[in-house]
C-alpha cells in the first residue's frame, strides 16, 4: 500500500524544477510564542511602545529568523518527510520585513543536483527558495544545500 505525505527523491529534483509551497499566515501569537521561546528579547519585538515611537520599521514586526522557520516548516511538510537526510550549508538574505497578517509561501527552484561521492544512495540538492508574500513582496532568499534520499538507495548502496 502506497504511503502518502512522502517526500521527493534526488530523482524528483533535477536542475530547473520550480515549486511552491502553499500559505502560512504570521499572526501576533506566533510572533509573541517564538520571541519567548528562543529568548529573542531585543525591543523591536517585544516593546511596542519603542516600534510606535522610536523604530524605522512600522507595525508589528516579526524577526526574519521566524519567517525562515515558517518556510522550512512549510518545505518540509510538502518536500523532505522521510527523504531528507541532512541540511549541510545555506547563505540567506533578508529581503524585506514581515509582519502580523502577512501571508507567506516559498518559491523553490533546484539550482544544483548531484550524487554524493561518500554516502551511496544520497544526492546532494541546492536550492534557491525565496519566501514571498501574499502579493509578491519578497520576504528572504536562501539557498540550502540538503543531502536527500535516491529512489533506491540499496541498489546504489
Amino acid at each position: 500500500m502506497e504511503t502518502v505525505g512522502l517526500g521527493l527523491f534526488f530523482e524528483d529534483l533535477p536542475v530547473g524544477r520550480q515549486f511552491k509551497t502553499i500559505g502560512r499566515t504570521v499572526t501576533e501569537a506566533d510572533i509573541t510564542n517564538f520571541v519567548n521561546t528562543v529568548g529573542m528579547t531585543e525591543v523591536l519585538f517585544t516593546n511596542l511602545e519603542f516600534l510606535r515611537e522610536e523604530s524605522d520599521i512600522k507595525g508589528r514586526v516579526a524577526p526574519a529568523a521566524l519567517g525562515y522557520t515558517f518556510a522550512e516548516g512549510l518545505l518540509t511538510h510538502a518536500t523532505m518527510q522521510h527523504t531528507g537526510f541532512a541540511f549541510l550549508h545555506m547563505e540567506l538574505n533578508v529581503d524585506g520585513p514581515l509582519f502580523a497578517g502577512d501571508t507567506i509561501h516559498v518559491e523553490c527552484e533546484v539550482v544544483e543536483a548531484r550524487l554524493s561521492r561518500n554516502r551511496p544512495g544520497r544526492g546532494l540538492v541546492r536550492t534557491r527558495n525565496r519566501v514571498l508574500k501574499h502579493d509578491g513582496t519578497p520576504v528572504l532568499t536562501y539557498t540550502p544545500l540538503r543531502m536527500v534520499k535516491c529512489r533506491d538507495d540499496k541498489a546504489r548502496g
